[in-house]
């Protein structure tokens, strides 16, 4: 006979829903609803493509010598990752 050392377990099992945001404070405005709907019309692919051939360009660069450009460059792609999870998420959850 196996004893639950957890008194929390089943509570742990139920499910939850998130409650909708009503607050004022937390209304998005129209600029960002301009913001995500031009974001969403482009394709995913377009940043991770983008991020990949930042790294390309920096590690020509950092091959040839020019360590401050191939830096400069190599910084952009962190950036491009993140918009391109951005535009992912503003396609699968949407406005909200």
């Amino acid at each position: 006979m196996s004893i639950d050392v957890n008194p929390a377990s089943v509570a742990s099992e139920k499910e939850y829903e998130a409650p909708p945001v009503r607050r004022a404070e937390h209304a998005e405005g129209s600029f960002t609803r301009l913001i995500e709907q031009q974001a969403a019309k482009i394709p995913s692919h377009v940043f991770l493509f983008s991020s990949l051939c930042s790294m390309g360009v920096s590690l020509g660069l950092e091959l040839m010598g020019r360590e401050r450009p191939a830096r400069f460059i190599g910084s952009w792609v962190s950036p491009l990752l993140v918009m391109g999870v951005y535009n992912k998420l503003v396609k699968m959850l949407g406005p909200r």
